[in-house]
């Protein structure tokens, strides 16, 4: 419903109320008679006995002219008292049907301020889903959401020397489409100078490259390298990277974070509240998706429909605020850097006190070789595989994190 509608239902429902309510405020003056009224019949009364007494003779003529003066002098009193009260009565209840008619429509204003939506028609649960699907369907690609973000110079290594074998790895790669190698390490170079439009276009090589052997690690590097390019938007590009992550892996918290990210984005807050309730107290506390979600989740359970909704209780958290998240956009490399270096720190000192699946263990490897850390990167390979040396399965994951992190 749209504010003309609202306003027109809101102002002849006052009007309907007044009127029911001054009727009612009428009727009850008319039904309870005051007491005025009620004084004036009695000395009329009075002045009745007085004549029938004198006719009897139990009563002095003197006597009887003292007490007419004195019960018509109180008559007079009442019936001007009763005349008052009447029209006081009267534009009473008219003023008090006024201002309680006043009142509901401000009510009623403040209630559609706070709950409504000017120039919006209502929209039942069915149709909001279906403008849901698509605004999803419909909304911007990847590149067109990268043409929208601010204009930064592409960053350059400050070392002479390293900044000629940058220029030198870009040109090789550029001949040789099919180097799986040289893209992995390409895009481990644009990630590090905080170049993500680059780097995810190499990623996407190593993803084509691989083929049935991708891994989720390599996926949710595709889609946290497009989303950091986008500013914190989840494209659909970003969202195709996540959902075969998700097809391999559907308990990676990261992975479950950014398509809750998606949902929320695309006009369903009620299915990204789930999933973000769901991470938010599967844990682990120091997880880096942790703080954003339970900084917005308050927000995020009134959008949903969810009413006194609490956050669990948790530890002190570490992580990047959902601030940092939104900031993406405006960042420079080196801020950016910080950030995802602030995320491998957490990571890093939860699998090392807690532990976690083997994809956690490739994400490690693979930021810590992205950051040129590769002296970190081989340590944790190695604490990694002496801690799954019973499960090949997980042992593949890591060798293929290790091979595209260039460690072997």
């Amino acid at each position: 419903m749209d504010i003309w509608g609202f306003g027109i239902i809101a102002v002849g429902l006052a009007l309907v109320v007044s009127a029911l309510l001054a009727a009612a405020l009428r009727a009850g003056r008319a039904q309870a008679q005051p007491t005025a009224s009620y004084d004036v019949q009695v000395y009329r009364d009075q002045l009745a006995e007085v004549d029938r007494d004198l006719a009897r003779g139990t009563i002095a003529a003197e006597d009887a002219a003292r007490v007419r003066t004195e019960v018509s002098r109180r008559i007079l009193a009442a019936d001007k008292d009763a005349r008052l009260a009447d029209n006081k009565g009267g534009r009473g209840s008219v003023a008090l049907a006024v201002v309680l008619g006043m009142l509901l429509l401000a009510g009623s204003g403040v209630l559609y301020w706070q709950l409504g939506a000017l120039g919006y028609a209502d929209r039942g649960l069915k149709t909001r889903i279906e403008l849901a699907a698509e605004r999803r369907a419909e909304r911007p690609t990847q590149t067109q959401a990268e043409a929208g973000q601010p204009q930064q110079p592409l960053a350059q290594e400050d070392n002479a020397d390293y900044a000629a074998l940058i220029e030198q790895l870009r040109a090789t790669v550029a001949q040789r489409p099919d180097d799986l190698q040289g893209h992995i390490l390409l895009a481990q170079t644009e990630a590090r100078l905080g170049n993500f439009s680059q780097a995810a276009k190499a990623q996407a090589v190593v993803l084509r490259l691989k083929g049935d052997a991708v891994t989720t690690a390599d996926l949710i590097t595709q889609a946290e390298l497009l989303i950091f390019a986008a500013g914190g938007y989840v494209s659909p590009e970003a969202e195709d990277a996540l959902r075969r992550a998700l097809n391999i892996d559907d308990t990676d918290g990261s992975a479950r974070f950014y398509w809750g990210e998606m949902l929320i984005q695309t006009g369903r807050p009620d299915l990204g509240f789930r999933i973000w309730d769901a991470l938010l107290r599967a844990g682990p506390a120091d997880a880096p998706w942790m703080a954003p979600i339970r900084d917005r989740m308050p927000e995020l359970a009134d959008l949903a429909g969810v009413q006194g909704y609490t956050l669990p209780e948790s530890d002190t958290l570490r992580g990047p605020s959902q601030q940092d998240m939104n900031n993406a956009a405006s960042m420079t490399p080196q801020e950016r850097m910080q950030m995802i270096e602030g995320m491998v720190a957490s990571l890093s000192d939860r699998l090392a006190t807690e532990g976690g699946p083997a994809s956690e263990w490739a994400r490690l490897i693979t930021a810590l070789s992205v950051l040129g850390r590769l002296d970190d990167a081989r340590a944790v390979l190695d604490n990694a595989r002496a801690t799954f040396d019973d499960d090949q399965t997980a042992l593949d994951i890591l060798t293929s994190a290790a091979e595209q992190a260039e460690l072997e």
